[in-house]
């Protein structure tokens, strides 16, 4: 039986810190604290070191059944748009169909969460929590590292 592999969208495998920074209204007043709501701020983003091939890697290995887990600003409908066409850009259309919207990661059950951030309960999600970014995930090598070693 496959294990349940879910892996966050925004500093794990799109590089949304990078959009921010270069976003022409990032300064701007209105989006202070809430970068989540700049317009259009989800829709080209770059990808993070290794992380699509890395993902690609997992979804061709039946030992894993991925999922992409990402929350969305309820403020900024474009958002949940962008998401789904960035996912189908990068990985093509089999795998919208694996794409998860909430705000609650903690309710997802499975094995694995690779999630730079503790936020919407992926520091409570019931399984594994791999904080990519951190000293023990630095980067996509080591997850994988990891997930070869576990299974």
């Amino acid at each position: 039986m496959s294990k349940i592999v879910y892996v966050d969208l925004d500093g794990v495998i799109a590089d949304f810190h990078k959009a921010w920074d270069e976003h022409p209204l990032a300064k701007n007043k209105d989006y202070k604290g809430r970068p989540d709501k700049l317009p259009g701020i989800y829709k080209d983003l770059e990808t993070i070191e290794d992380g699509v091939e890395a993902v690609k890697k997992l979804l061709d290995d039946d030992r894993f059944e991925i999922f992409i887990l990402s929350s969305a600003p309820w403020d900024n409908p474009e958002a949940w748009t962008h998401k789904r066409l960035w996912v189908e850009r990068h990985f093509g259309k089999p795998i919208r169909n694996k794409l998860i919207l909430t705000k609650r990661k903690d309710l997802m059950l499975g094995e694995y969460l690779i999630d730079d951030m503790g936020y919407n309960g992926a520091d409570e999600f019931k399984g594994k929590w791999i904080q990519f970014g951190s000293h023990e995930f630095p980067n996509w090598r080591s997850v994988l590292d990891f997930l070869e070693m576990d299974h």
